[in-house]
């Protein structure tokens, strides 16, 4: 996830130090002035007039007290720096097979993060098609670029190079040399051509990326690499994210047993608009470029173009698809329309949205997992855009979060949404139980049952707009203090 730079927060430290001094000072002038007063040991009428600073001292006391209560806030902040796994992650992880050709390394090249991977390489075999989707941001960066005119030259892949920590975005001409460098090492050291070579990466807009250690960071994680590594290489790309995302898939293509990996990441500045975040996938299936370019592209757009986190599309979005043609006893497929590609496009389907729905669980700070289905829209488009505005909506998220049932703030969504909806035929329904018909709040609506499902950790919307028949789901998560908190210190 590609994020901007946030300011040091050292001055409002600063303001700590004072108040205490000033504090302590102020509860030891009593105590000073109380002594004389015992040596002395005047007449009992003048020890009682002197007695008074011991009062004033319980007087100031109160506002001690109230001093050691903001502490406390300073620590809780503290204890929360690190990211807790989010309770929507999966149980187990799944395990992804060998593909055969395909090795995957990784390094620790200390781009930002000490003590772990943060470089990825994944060597493919020759003849290997490529398929992409990219972000459609204006302020696309380099790398992004890169790999859209390398699926633009024909789709062929050999090497994909993934760096964590650094988006290598919005760095103008020394993010496209270092792009270049990037792409020139990884084509020598694996022998290809350049526009075999795809880059993505992902972390902090607007810092320089200093191409050295990514270059070193090339031949450790090829000298590393093996076919087994799948899980190593999820971990690698993880930013924010709380959980490796990694799926897998068996379809058949004629006679043939075909296998799909793919893996991802992405946690936060999660938005549909053509690929949300970095993943790959590779399939040992012979697949012309042409052809899976269109399975990709309609596959993500039922899957990542229906998902959203925060309403915000990364500069670096990168969704690649790799078919090797390795797999034993298969035939390669040239067009779109060959029957033989229908359970291979049902498999592909099922893992792009298994790793959609994996990024949305693990949304920053996310702790509900929301699905809204949208009916009776003018068409799929305006369906869709009913469901994102509701999916986006900081009210019905942060209502969510809270448990709260306010279908109210659904029906201000759906009116937001610019798309159009018949007020008075407007039905909302929440964990199967109707709240609203026709327009209005139903007849005798107990709450009691919606309460109850909004405490659970799955949350189901449905709203019927009642003007047509288009029909579209979309998937999101609640925003809690959690996300503040994690985007308030994503650079230190």
């Amino acid at each position: 996830m590609a994020k901007a730079p946030k300011k040091s927060s050292k001055a409002g430290k600063a303001k700590l130090k004072p108040v205490r001094s000033v504090k302590s000072t102020k509860a030891a002038k009593p105590r000073g002035k109380a002594k004389p007063a015992v040596k002395a040991k005047p007449a009992k009428k003048v020890a009682a007039k002197k007695a008074k600073p011991k009062a004033v001292a319980k007087k100031v006391a109160p506002k001690k007290k109230a001093a050691s209560k903001k502490a406390p806030v300073k620590k809780v902040v503290v204890k929360k720096a690190e990211h807790k796994v989010s309770p929507l992650a999966p149980k187990s992880y799944q395990k992804l097979p060998p593909i055969d050709g395909v090795v995957l390394g990784t390094a620790a090249a200390g781009i930002k993060y000490k003590g772990r991977d943060d470089v990825l390489v994944i060597r493919l075999p020759e003849g290997t098609a490529a398929a992409g989707v990219f972000t459609t941001s204006k302020t696309a960066s380099a790398p992004v670029e890169w790999c859209r005119a390398g699926i633009d030259k024909g789709g062929r892949g050999r090497v994909v190079v993934v760096n964590s920590g650094n988006s290598n975005a919005f760095t103008g001409k020394a993010g496209v040399a270092t792009v270049e460098a990037t792409v020139m090492e990884a084509a020598a050291a694996v022998g290809c051509d350049e526009d075999e070579v795809y880059v993505a990466s992902t972390g902090v807009i607007g810092q320089a990326l200093n191409p050295a250690p990514l270059l070193n960071g090339i031949h450790l994680a090829l000298n590393a690499a093996g076919p087994d590594q799948w899980d190593k290489a999820a971990r690698a790309i993880m930013t924010t994210d709380t959980y490796p995302k990694l799926a897998t898939r068996k379809a058949r293509i004629g006679d043939a047993t075909v296998t799909i990996n793919g893996i991802g990441k992405g946690s936060g500045m999660i938005a549909p608009d053509l690929a949300t975040m970095l993943v790959f996938i590779v399939t040992d299936a012979a697949i012309a470029a042409p052809v899976l370019q269109g399975l990709l592209a309609s596959g993500s757009d039922r899957s990542f173009n229906a998902i959203t986190v925060d309403s915000d599309t990364s500069t670096s979005d990168t969704v690649l698809l790799f078919a090797t043609g390795t797999a034993k006893g298969g035939r390669k497929i040239e067009r779109a329309d060959d029957a033989a590609l229908s359970d291979f496009r049902r498999a592909l389907d099922e893992l792009l949205l298994d790793l959609a729905h994996q990024v949305v669980k693990d949304g920053e700070g996310a702790a509900k997992f929301i699905r809204i289905d949208v009916s009776g829209a003018e068409n799929e488009k305006a369906a869709r855009r009913i469901g994102l505005a509701i999916a986006n909506s900081p009210l019905v998220k942060t209502a969510i979060a809270g448990e709260d049932a306010n279908w109210g703030r659904v029906v201000m969504a759906v009116g937001k949404s610019g798309e159009a909806a018949d007020r008075d035929k407007l039905a909302i329904r929440i964990g199967g139980v109707d709240v609203a018909k026709n327009g209005v709040a139903m007849p005798g609506y107990d709450e009691t049952p919606v309460a109850r499902h909004m405490k659970g950790d799955a949350i189901d919307i449905e709203v019927d707009v009642g003007v047509g028949h288009g029909k579209a789901t979309v998937w999101t998560c609640d925003l809690t203090y959690e996300y503040i908190r994690i985007n308030a210190d994503y650079r230190s």
